[in-house]
């Protein structure tokens, strides 16, 4: 177990497992990524991502 709660995509149950204990589906951080003014590659990120 990981000390970061997920979140199941499919059904949005919260767990602190890499698997949903309800339908089995591998889950995601809750968490958005770090924010850092530094960001040397956040305007590649943010054209691959808006066009």
């Amino acid at each position: 177990m990981v000390g970061r709660i997920r979140r199941c995509p499919s059904d949005g149950s919260y767990t602190l497992n890499f698997f949903c204990p309800h339908c089995g589906n591998q889950t995601r951080t809750a968490h958005p990524a770090r924010y850092s003014p530094q960001d040397r590659y956040g305007k590649y990120r943010r054209r691959i991502r808006y066009g």
